[in-house]
């Protein structure tokens, strides 16, 4: 009988060596630091020797735990795709499509009748994935990801789908006769939202810090309510609360119909660290369904871009 490894601790080595971080990968997989900590000694005992040197930065992998991660997230990767190995095969089954809150809330939604309209055949199913090992646990047959800019390519499964911009949006009754700002430094006045945890943000376009350099504005930035996730900041600027940093696709419907304005010159726009990609599992690169809808979604957001 086969002696097999612990799942659950080689998800959390995975999360945990791609994050360089125990925190992030218990963020990640919606456990507690000591749990992923458990399970980390759990997977040493059962190979019978450290896979973790601890360091000043973190920890970095031991010969052992280099030779245990090689192909580890390839081998999750193609046990996630089991699923969609035997859906594959049977017909008339829901496409199974996840994706993060702010893009279904603030941009696909409003173009799924579009969808369903052009393709009545295709039943679609619209989880909520806002992380990996989340998607992996949904079996999705598409997933629509958010990932660095440097680490997206086109292949036979996966796509490109836009490149965003940042750029900072208000609701048009906190701007002059709802238009751009003549004078950037009128900003340092106005009420911020601010998005994600407090202190350095992963991408610079984030940073009200640095916009405010960039703008040349020497004021400090004005404090404000801090969300966590920017579905709910661009929500909380379209109620009134201040002005916030969005993507081109998320704010593209409230600026078209004024829910949402400009608050500098396009000119000022910074290209977003991040892309979304759309993805599916080898097993099904050959599904009319999913290439069907990767096609629509790529030409919605082009269309939405233009």
């Amino acid at each position: 009988m086969r002696r097999l490894p612990p799942f659950d601790a080689l998800v959390a080595l995975d999360s945990s060596l791609r994050h360089r971080s125990v925190t992030l990968a218990a963020r990640e997989l919606g456990l507690t630091q000591s749990a992923i900590s458990h399970r980390l000694k759990k997977l040493e005992r059962f190979i019978g020797t450290p896979l973790l040197r601890r360091t000043a930065q973190g920890f970095t992998p031991t010969r052992a735990g280099v030779s245990l991660a090689e192909g580890l997230t390839e081998l999750l990767d193609q046990m996630a795709e089991l699923r969609a190995r035997a859906r594959a095969s049977v017909p008339g089954a829901a496409l199974k499509v996840g994706l993060g809150t702010a893009l279904a809330q603030h941009w696909l939604l409003a173009r799924l009748p579009e969808f369903a309209s052009e393709h009545p055949e295709i039943d679609l199913e619209i989880v909520i994935a806002e992380s990996e090992a989340h998607a992996r646990a949904l079996d999705l047959d598409v997933q629509i990801l958010w990932r660095p800019a440097d680490q997206a390519r086109n292949t036979s499964t996966q796509r490109i789908l836009f490149r965003e911009n940042v750029f900072p949006v208000a609701p048009p009754h906190l701007l002059p006769r709802g238009k751009p700002l003549k004078d950037v430094h009128l900003l340092a006045r106005m009420p911020i939202v601010h998005k994600g945890r407090a202190g350095p943000d992963v991408g610079a376009e984030w940073s009200w810090n640095v916009w405010f350099e960039r703008l040349g504005i020497e004021a400090p930035v004005p404090r404000g309510v801090r969300f966590d996730a920017i579905a709910t900041a661009l929500s909380a600027a379209q109620r009134g609360l201040g002005v916030a940093l969005g993507r081109s696709l998320l704010v593209a419907d409230a600026l078209a119909e004024k829910r949402l304005a400009r608050v500098l010159p396009p000119a000022w726009e910074m290209p977003s660290s991040k892309v979304h990609l759309v993805k599916w599992p080898a097993a099904l690169a050959g599904d009319a369904r999913v290439q069907t809808f990767a096609r629509w979604i790529a030409g919605a957001a082009k269309a939405t871009a233009r």
